[in-house]
């Protein structure tokens, strides 16, 4: 509860120096002058992108937990909800504990979990690479970015695949929390095997990430801004990553057009997981209030 207060507190600190520095009238008549059937179609983008995850969280779950995708879909939203409210998208790895149950064990379920979070990782990281590599203004900056970025996506590429990366990164774990690990390892394994056993599961998975994510951004320059903001409002210390995904925007937009724009930029990017997070929470009592078994 402190450590949320804390990241609520930076980000409103950090929303309070944007819009001190930012013409404030000027941001009202950017929202006032928008194209209202753009408006609504960006925010609508909201449903597909809701279903394709729920899709893509269905495909990954194991066969004999006969996941639909309408519960799929209630899981989404009420995670949506959950990482408002919880640091580090720890909404996400909630919903590990909601698809407990006879057919999935724990280490299972959050495994899974965290194999669906890490596609969309490595999917961000593939589209912000591509990017940054084709972005006509790099400075050194921008070179050191794209080498981190593109780093970041082979490491994680190899921690899904490489059996013997896995070992070893299990193995050092273990140094240090060896009685947590049990359970996860064993769960991680099983979906490893599982993932990869299946060749056209896991390009499935993969294609259809990678296309969740172009829903979110446009092409060339934005290929590599938009997804560099994005990934800067997931750092831990925001609140949902309002705030420090508004600052990005702003900074690494600059070139293109005025700060009250990014800034109205940033406000409807809030919007995109606030919208899910309101449509989720008809959703919540049900899952929080029940036992892993009650199904």
């Amino acid at each position: 509860m402190i450590r949320k207060l804390i990241t609520l507190a930076i980000s409103l600190l950090i929303l309070a120096a944007i819009y001190y520095k930012i013409d404030i009238v000027r941001l009202g008549a950017v929202l006032a002058h928008a194209d209202p059937l753009f408006l609504f179609l960006s925010l609508g983008m909201v449903v597909p992108l809701t279903v394709f995850t729920a899709w893509r969280l269905q495909i990954l779950a194991p066969a004999r937990a006969q996941l639909g995708l309408a519960e799929a879909t209630r899981l989404i939203l009420v995670a949506s909800v959950l990482n408002m409210v919880l640091p580090s998208k720890m909404g996400d790895l909630a919903k590990a504990w909601f698809m407990k149950s006879d057919d999935m064990r724990g280490g299972v379920a959050f495994s899974l979990v965290i194999f669906e979070k890490a596609a969309d990782m490595l999917s961000l990281l593939f589209w912000c690479a591509l990017g940054l590599v084709f972005y006509p203004r790099k400075d050194a900056i921008f070179w050191i970015l794209t080498a981190i970025v593109i780093a970041g996506l082979i490491v994680g590429i190899l921690l899904l695949g490489s059996r013997s990366l896995v070992n070893f990164v299990f193995a050092c774990a273990a140094r240090f929390a060896p009685a947590q690990l049990g359970t996860f390892e064993i769960g991680w394994r099983e979906m490893q095997s599982l993932f990869w056993s299946d060749r056209p599961r896991m390009l499935g998975v993969f294609m259809l990430s990678i296309f969740i994510w172009l829903l979110h951004v446009p092409f060339l320059a934005n290929l590599g801004l938009a997804p560099l903001a994005i990934s800067t409002g997931l750092l831990p210390f925001s609140f949902a990553g309002i705030g420090t995904r508004d600052a990005a925007l702003i900074v690494l937009y600059r070139p293109y057009f005025a700060a009250p724009v990014a800034a109205a930029l940033g406000l409807l990017c809030t919007a995109r997981y606030v919208l899910p997070a309101l449509a989720g929470l008809p959703f919540l009592h049900r899952y929080v209030t029940r036992s892993p078994h009650d199904e």
